[in-house]
């Protein structure tokens, strides 16, 4: 089984990107990929749903390979209708965090209230970066403290972080934080350092398709020194899981972290 957690549609190459998205499916033999458009860096009510109407289009036009995030700008004041309609009506099965707000900035709060509810993950981008980070862009910590605050949320962190050895520490005994590895900066072992810091259970895969190299992703997977049965749980056991809502959040058993 192969999962892929974390995919795009970008604004203005929406057709574009579902025939590479397609393709990758096709000749990687992927089951599933959970995807969310995105735009530009703050977006208003308009593109907001555009972009969510975009996802929903993909969703129903390849239901049996396709699922989605509902993108949410914090900062709206209908963000909570937004996530709303994405779940129950747009038949969305996550809720998608960019860099409109920090992720443990107060009004998110209500938004992963209503997705505890749900029993669906929230997707939050985490990017380290040593120059240009964005005035909003989350890390380690805002992923932290949103995770304390709300032990029952299914939080899952990007990229891990963009630099797993200094990101993944401030959720390291946060059971309900799992992490990807999409568009992570490829170094050899991040996958290995990962799964020694949080269990093989709280790593997903992750490609950041279409932008990033998909097979290079893999190619993560296959070069770690995890056993097939591991790499199994990366590769989609984990995500199935994460994204089953009769799960609890970090309902995991000792022998399963095992």
């Amino acid at each position: 089984m192969l999962v892929d957690v974390h995919a795009h549609l970008w604004k203005g190459s929406y057709e574009e990107n579902k025939k590479t998205i397609l393709r990758l499916a096709e000749k990687y033999h992927v089951n599933r990929f959970y995807i969310s458009s995105l735009g530009s860096l703050y977006p208003d009510k308009e593109e907001i749903a555009e972009l969510n109407g975009a996802t929903c289009a993909f969703i129903k036009e390849h239901p049996e390979l396709i699922s989605g995030y509902c993108y949410v700008n914090p900062s709206l004041e209908n963000s909570l209708e937004t996530l709303r309609r994405g779940i129950e009506d747009q038949g969305m099965s996550g809720m998608k965090l960019w860099v409109a707000t920090f992720c443990d900035d107060p009004r998110v709060y209500p938004l992963a209230e209503k997705c505890i509810q749900y029993g669906i993950p929230i997707l939050i981008h985490s990017f380290y970066k040593a120059v240009h980070q964005l005035k909003y862009e989350s890390l380690g910590e805002n992923v932290a403290r949103l995770a304390a605050r709300y032990p029952e949320a299914k939080i899952l962190m990007a990229h891990l972080g963009a630099n797993c050895y200094t990101q993944l520490k401030p959720v390291r005994y946060l059971k309900n934080v799992s992490v990807d590895i999409s568009g992570s900066l490829y170094r050899k072992g991040e996958v290995d350092y990962a799964v020694k810091m949080l269990g093989v259970r709280r790593v997903l895969f992750g490609s950041d398709a279409p932008e990033a190299n998909f097979l290079v992703s893999c190619g993560q997977v296959e070069e770690s020194c995890l056993s097939e049965r591991e790499k199994a749980l990366i590769y989609g056991g984990n995500a199935v899981r994460l994204f089953d809502r009769s799960v609890p959040a970090g309902s995991i058993s000792e022998k399963e972290r095992k």
